[in-house]
């Protein structure tokens, strides 16, 4: 009708199913147009002005949905879909208590129970009211028993309340009724796996995998499970049957990895680091953990080829800055660790470290000005001993004595007990200290 521009006749009930169609599909722009052919042809039709209204609210567009709501409240009050249409434009509202009410009324009208128990638990649930929620959720699943979105919310609810005792015998009760719900199973092994009884948790999602050997992510957690026991090799054995079914395998090769690693297999956890590059050479998490691997086997300049690779790919991570800042230092690259030294300080200005090791890769190059300038900001807000003996050392450096003895004096203010450690870091104080304690006494 709309490539050719055409007005073609339809019943109420068809334009209703393509109005639904559309919506379901979310393609809320179609189903704005349905509803204005719909209108046109059916303009009286308290079934289409009900689809417009559903439309309205997707829009948000509550203006028009209030008043559509007026005009239809007398003769519509024992339609199912325009009670749920008004419970959703006072939820969107903010008015949780009202969509409730309105929710109750529509239950007495024997429809759509399934969907109305939901509606009004999640009400409950903005309400941060996890009992009513749950009495509800519960009721949701008497109508639909296959219903995984309350199932899970079930669990959710007896979680907030702290009942985990309700919790499982619930769950027990249900997979009685219902044993091969892949939903039950999996909140059976995460219920467990949160109890850390890794054992019972495994059986959970052994018994899923036994209805559905496909379900990827059941692998991950059972293989978490291994993880969580130190049972390495049974780890790498789930995650090696994960592989089979997986499309993306990088991540997989990760994990594998890291379970080499750890059991300090250094070889083949590098291996399948390396497999996981070859998989997604972007994968900057690999890159990371052979940069590790490397510096444990004393090849420093493959590990910090790596961690400069993985940093290019993750630039604001502040644990691989620092990493690379250390590697860059043991390798006597002083200038090229100052970047990630400067980030550093922007992102975590209240981390004393960060200026302490700024300050000090500056002055191992001679950049004694440049360092007096970052210390004198770092002084602002830390006011420790170190900065003032690294002042000082700054001070003495570029000849200005005067300066140099008054940071030294706050300095040994502070923390007298470092002395001896900055007097070995920074030789110049040496001198200045004796002449300080002397004129103190």
């Amino acid at each position: 009708m709309i490539e050719n521009n055409d007005e073609l006749y339809f019943e109420t009930e068809e334009y209703e199913e393509i109005i639904i169609h559309y919506l379901e599909l979310g393609d809320i722009t179609y189903a704005e147009l349905a509803v204005n052919f719909a209108m046109k042809i059916h303009p009286n039709s308290n079934e289409i002005k009900i689809k417009k209204l559903e439309v309205l609210l997707e829009l948000e567009n509550y203006i028009q949905a209030k008043n559509l709501i007026y005009e239809l409240q007398e003769s519509c009050t024992t339609n199912t879909d325009f009670l749920v249409c008004c419970a959703k434009y006072y939820s969107n509202l903010g008015n949780s208590k009202k969509a409730i009410e309105l929710c109750e009324s529509a239950l007495e009208l024997e429809e759509e129970e399934n969907f109305l128990h939901n509606f009004i638990a999640d009400e409950y649930t903005n309400l941060e009211d996890p009992f009513n929620a749950l009495k509800h959720y519960k009721l949701a699943l008497n109508f639909d028993f296959q219903d995984d979105y309350a199932l899970e919310n079930v669990m959710l609810c007896y979680n907030k309340l702290k009942k985990s005792d309700e919790a499982i015998d619930f769950l027990n009760t249900y997979l009685d009724k219902f044993p091969f719900s892949e939903t039950a199973w999996y909140e059976y092994g995460q219920f467990y796996f949160a109890k850390k009884n890794y054992e019972e948790a495994i059986r959970g999602f052994d018994y899923l995998l036994a209805i559905n050997s496909q379900s990827v992510g059941v692998y991950a957690n059972k293989a978490s499970c291994y993880e969580a026991m130190q049972q390495w090799h049974k780890a790498i054995a789930v995650y090696e049957e994960m592989l089979e079914l997986e499309y993306t395998k990088a991540f997989t090769y990760y994990k594998i990895g890291l379970c080499y690693k750890v059991n300090k297999q250094l070889i083949p956890a590098l291996n399948f680091f390396q497999k996981s590059l070859r998989e997604d050479p972007q994968f900057y998490l690999s890159m990371m953990e052979q940069s590790h691997i490397y510096e444990e086997m004393g090849s420093m300049k493959e590990a910090l080829h790596f961690a400069i690779e993985a940093v290019s790919l993750n630039e604001n991570n502040l644990d691989y800055l620092k990493r690379l800042a250390f590697l860059y230092i043991d390798s006597g690259k002083f200038e090229e660790s100052l970047q990630s030294l400067k980030k550093l300080i922007d992102y975590e200005p209240n981390r004393f470290y960060n200026w302490y090791a700024y300050s000090e890769v500056l002055m191992l190059i001679g950049e004694y000005s440049d360092s007096i300038e970052i210390l004198n900001r770092a002084v602002k807000s830390h006011h420790r001993a170190e900065l003032y003996y690294q002042l000082s050392n700054c001070y003495l450096h570029l000849q200005n004595t005067k300066e140099g003895r008054k940071m030294l004096e706050k300095a040994l203010e502070l923390d007298p007990n470092l002395l001896e450690d900055m007097q070995q870091k920074y030789p110049f104080i040496k001198d200045e200290a004796k002449k300080v304690k002397a004129k103190k006494k």
